[in-house]
């Protein structure tokens, strides 16, 4: 199946997709997040044939969901009526703090870490997620 990964926040959200085979996951540049995210997502979805999405899911480090959890919640039930494809949720816990660690040492302006780290948070999602699916 090919899997759309969404990391949704307040500014900017990240987003991963992987091949059919569920083998490589590559991060895409993400959109803001804006009054237009949804209809960027549906064209991705139809032009990359998307089976599913799987939506990080903000969890607090004791595993219950706090106030960003709702907020993507809200987002992902208006995904859901648009695009077509089923919403999954995975756990994202340091998934930031992770591909913080992939950009250390490079030398990019803080506006362009702040964008690829977006997106590659959203890999680590699709990539926790493809783990656990294969056990």
């Amino acid at each position: 199946m090919r899997y759309l990964a969404i990391d949704y926040g307040n500014k900017r959200t990240g987003l991963a997709i992987c091949d059919r085979s569920e083998t490589i996951v590559s991060p895409l540049s993400g959109p803001a997040t804006d009054g237009e995210l949804v209809g960027k997502i549906v064209e991705i979805v139809k032009s990359e044939s998307v089976d599913a999405i799987v939506m990080g899911m903000p969890l607090n480090m004791d595993g219950t969901q706090g106030g960003q959890a709702k907020i993507v919640n809200e987002f992902a039930e208006k995904l859901k009526k648009e695009v077509g494809v089923e919403v999954i949720f995975q756990d994202e816990r340091l998934t930031t703090f992770a591909a913080e660690g992939k950009l250390a040492g490079r030398e990019l302006t803080h506006k362009k870490k702040r964008s690829r780290i977006d997106a590659l948070a959203a890999a680590e999602i699709l990539q926790a997620f493809i783990d656990s699916k294969r056990g």
